[in-house]
């Protein structure tokens, strides 16, 4: 009989993978730069529109402030990329920040950073995704009420994608990702030639005024300049993922870091070249927008029902000679595509993150196991949960979104930077070698800038941001801060609790073992549970039922003498007719008479088919064995009675396990042939 379940997994996700083939898996440049930077390459279609967002604020008179603040974040960009090459090189193993920071600044240091990339790429995830249905709503606006159910659909795509395993899923979003970077580029390049022909072109937008928001009207002084810093910490959304390739080292092809940091720098390249591509258009075309509608000036009809395309959309549109045109069609399916794939980039770092800080016992040890596609299963299928609440939530709205994003990533980025200062300074104090010394100094110096300037960074963001959603960010990575600090005292304290101490005390024999059969009548498993006791041969061996019912009692006490078993059957009243209670009060009466003795409790259980059977029948004894597994001393001894549904349930237990999984076809006499169920214990 073929197992319907286990079909629909090989068919979803592949036939499973044997460890040995995790080599296999590994990852040329070629596709580590879609898995690991789609990330930081999709934001240049929102970073640009960022910071035009927070300038309008003021009104137009403000757009003049564009380039500057482009050019820091470029500046930004170029420390962090170059920073975390260091890093690539000094830590291989895959922890990026997060071993950073334990490594050189201690334990709680490294679970700040931890704690805080967690959230990140949780906001990774909701904001790309919804980002990319904004451009495709753009292009389409008659799909703007499916918002929410295209955001979570596309998160249960990228699941099933990412399960199938890490190289399965890079050939599949490698496309996308090169498409979008050669839509971008070709562009960027046509409307900048037209602009260097006399023929710039000319966005919808570009005719419209903005008002200033009345809060943000007549700025001058520290209001104008905290209105800039808003702008770049807005813009500082293009350096989000940049950090997810220090994370994802070991997944490179050998030399791993010298690919890793290959990929790092060929990423910030393109990433910078696209970003200075797409502000310098925006500022040619004369693109106008703003958080509210409403604020447009010159709109023809009513400003509640105009929807303002996105940046990237009107700049296509622009280019390339209209809405309808093949350029506008093509950058705007790649560009939706990337966004929702850039959600990769979390898809990727977070299960790996999750898998380290699990094997260091800061998060449950299931984080830290493989797939059947040797993926971290688990820790993409809680990813994707804790995404598509937020989408949920949020309705899916980048705006409202976006204030919880960033945050996590400069805490990192300052803690990591700040680490690898301390790293180089203890690697230099014994240090001869002056071209060693030299590369050295070079690299703390390189640090230390990206630690003085991601630092000064995330208090902006912190001072910016807090109050409009920011503090969400910062209240999540307190909650997962502790609760990882907790997981951890629990399993130290486990650790320190199961430990051996004493070989020969642990290993001494009971005084006597007393075992206690639980009867409620006589039938086939009862006796089957009486043959299995007997043959382990306890020192004592006794009887128990419960007097519920005073006329069913006498009765079994009348069968179990015509029966003329040598076990005593002993009789538990119970006045108010319970019989978990009575049963536990009296296994604990025989540990109290006997510390040193071991009591083993027997319980005949039905073994059944149907689930509905389940609410028939075993409901005493699951009680029962919940209370017994509390009292030390005692140790519960299930006996089972397949009952013939059980039959239904059997069939994955006729073939070895993984069997399924692995494609391997059942033998023939299998499909003809069920051995009895009885195991001879009743003989």
């Amino acid at each position: 009989m073929i197992d319907v379940t286990g079909f629909l997994k090989r068919l979803a996700l592949g036939r499973a993978m044997r460890s040995e083939e995790l080599n296999e898996t590994l990852l040329p440049k070629r596709l580590a730069l879609p898995i690991f930077a789609s990330d930081p390459l999709s934001s240049v279609a929102y970073a640009t529109q960022e910071i035009l967002l927070v300038l309008t604020l003021g009104g137009m008179a403000y757009l003049h402030f564009t380039p500057w603040i482009a050019a820091a974040v470029v500046a930004l960009m170029t420390v962090v990329v170059l920073s975390y090459r260091q890093v690539v090189h000094a830590y291989p193993s895959g922890g990026g920040s997060y071993e950073v920071a334990s490594t050189n600044l201690g334990a709680s240091a490294g679970l700040v950073v931890a704690a805080s990339l967690l959230v990140d790429y949780v906001m990774t995830v909701a904001v790309s995704v919804a980002s990319g249905v904004d451009n495709i709503i753009s292009a389409v606006p008659e799909l703007s009420g499916y918002r929410v159910v295209m955001a979570i659909g596309f998160v249960v795509l990228l699941t099933g994608a990412n399960l199938r395993g890490v190289r399965e899923s890079g050939q599949a979003f490698a496309a996308p990702t090169y498409l979008f970077i050669a839509g971008v580029l070709i562009m960027v390049a046509t409307g900048l030639l037209r602009y260097l022909l006399g023929h710039p072109p000319v966005s919808e937008s570009a005719g419209l005024g903005i008002a200033a928001d009345p809060a943000d009207a007549d700025l001058a002084g520290l209001a104008l300049v905290m209105l800039g810093l808003r702008a770049f910490s807005s813009g500082c959304t293009a350096l989000t993922g940049v950090e997810a390739i220090s994370n994802g080292v070991p997944a490179f092809r050998k030399p791993k870091s010298k690919n890793a940091a290959a990929t790092m720098s060929v990423m910030g390249v393109i990433a910078v070249t696209m970003f200075v591509g797409v502000t310098t258009l925006a500022l040619v075309a004369k693109v106008h927008i703003a958080g509210d509608s409403c604020r447009l000036t010159g709109l023809p009809g009513d400003c509640a029902a105009y929807t303002q395309r996105t940046v990237i959309a009107q700049l296509a549109s622009a280019v390339f000679g209209g809405e309808h045109s093949f350029g506008f069609y093509f950058v705007q399916a790649a560009t939706a595509l990337v966004l929702v794939l850039a959600a990769n980039t979390a898809f990727n770092g977070f299960p790996l993150l999750a898998s380290i800080l699990a094997q260091h016992r800061y998060l449950p040890r299931q984080l830290h196991n493989r797939g059947d596609r040797l993926a971290f299963s688990n820790g993409i299928i809680a990813l994707a949960l804790a995404a598509g609440l937020l989408l949920w939530f949020y309705k899916a709205d980048v705006t409202s979104l976006i204030h919880l994003y960033i945050l996590g990533v400069f805490t990192s980025f300052t803690l990591s930077q700040t680490g690898m200062v301390r790293h180089w300074n203890r690697a230099l104090r014994g240090e001869s070698d002056p071209a060693v010394r030299r590369r050295g100094l070079t690299a703390r110096v390189i640090n230390a800038t990206g630690a003085v300037v991601t630092g000064l960074v995330l208090v902006i963001v912190l001072a910016t941001k807090f109050l409009e959603g920011a503090w969400l960010a910062v209240v999540a990575a307190v909650v997962l801060w502790t609760t990882m600090r907790g997981i951890r005292r629990h399993y130290d304290s486990v650790s320190a609790e199961l430990a051996v101490t004493d070989p020969r005390a642990e290993l001494v024999r009971p005084s006597r073992v007393v075992a206690v059969l639980l009867v409620s009548t006589i039938h086939k498993p009862t006796l089957r549970a009486l043959a299995y006791a007997r043959a382990l041969r306890p020192d004592l061996l006794e009887a128990l039922t419960v007097a519920v019912d005073r006329d069913e009692t006498k009765a079994l006490e009348r069968q179990w003498e015509e029966l003329d078993v040598d076990v005593p059957l002993r009789v538990v009243a119970s006045p108010y007719r319970e019989i978990t209670r009575p049963v536990v009060e009296y296994v604990r009466s025989i540990r109290r008479a006997g510390p040193r003795d071991v009591v083993s409790v027997f319980i005949p259980e039905y073994v059944v088919g149907h689930w509905w059977e389940h609410l028939l029948h075993n409901q005493s004894a699951l009680w029962l064995k919940s209370r017994l597994l509390f009292t030390p001393g005692v140790m519960v001894t299930s006996v089972p009675w397949q009952l013939t549904s059980s039959s239904r349930a059997d069939h994955p237990a006729r073939r070895a396990p993984g069997a399924i999984r692995r494609g391997e076809p059942a033998p023939a006499h299998l499909h003809h042939h069920r051995p009895p169920s009885g195991n001879g214990a009743g003989r």
